[in-house]
């Protein structure tokens, strides 16, 4: 990537180590090394929608540092805490992920000027499958030979008839949860982040935890059972969209 000159220097320039070998970031990304310290850099049309959520979600909850951004260049603060993902997960990490999801789920929805409920996701949608940017391989086993056309159908056919407004993240992935030692939790890659039905953040983070650490997710975020419809939809969703 080429960057504006004053990003460039900001996070340390020809001084610093460049590198793309990162975990639980989406879209294109570079950590960043140097005298200055360790920053990430994204840029392009999502670095700019996450910029803005960024700046509006840092009101209601732990979120990195935007350290700058001009042009399409977004330059954040590294955290420094460990991210939930399997590798690194602690006994309390489905604590952790129901009450920061609950917590996100509860700031009212009137206060986001963020859209991402199913009009926009299934347009979305259907650029995506019209562009052929969907893989068929990413659809999941009992979806297996179908074309992304044909699951796209399925999708617009079978809409939930209502949505369960809350502020969704988009993503909520247990790599996108960073946690400190104390249970302390920061958000990371937003751009996706708006109001949608609280099953597009249900079905991501459930898809992603099994055993005692989704029964830990569901008490801690206040659900008893999860409905497997929803699951299904928002989860095939999520890879079209």
């Amino acid at each position: 990537m080429r960057f504006p000159e004053n990003v460039f220097d900001l996070v340390g320039g020809e001084d610093a180590i460049w590198s793309d070998d990162h975990a639980g970031l989406s879209g294109e990304t570079l950590r960043v090394t140097g005298p200055r310290g360790e920053f990430f850099i994204k840029r392009g049309q999502a670095a700019a929608a996450e910029h803005e959520r960024l700046l509006w979600l840092k009101r209601w909850a732990n979120v990195p540092d935007v350290v700058a951004f001009e042009d399409d260049v977004l330059v954040l603060a590294e955290v420094g805490w460990r991210d939930l993902e399997r590798k690194s997960r602690p006994p309390e990490a489905g604590t952790i992920l129901g009450g920061t999801l609950r917590a996100l789920h509860a700031i009212p929805v009137a206060e986001c000027p963020f859209d991402e409920r199913l009009d926009v996701k299934l347009a979305r949608a259907a650029e995506r499958v019209r562009a052929g940017l969907v893989d068929p391989a990413d659809l999941g086993d009992e979806h297996a030979g179908r074309t992304p056309e044909e699951v796209l159908a399925w999708l617009l056919a079978e809409r939930p008839a209502g949505e369960d407004l809350v502020v969704t993240h988009g993503d909520f992935t247990p790599a996108n949860v960073l946690a400190s030692p104390s249970g302390e939790a920061v958000l990371i890659d937003v751009p996706a982040l708006g109001v949608a039905d609280r099953y597009v953040d249900l079905a991501v983070a459930l898809r992603a935890l099994e055993g005692r650490a989704a029964a830990d997710f569901l008490a801690a975020y206040g659900l008893a059972e999860a409905d497997a419809a929803k699951l299904a939809y928002y989860r095939l969703l999520a890879e079209v969209s």
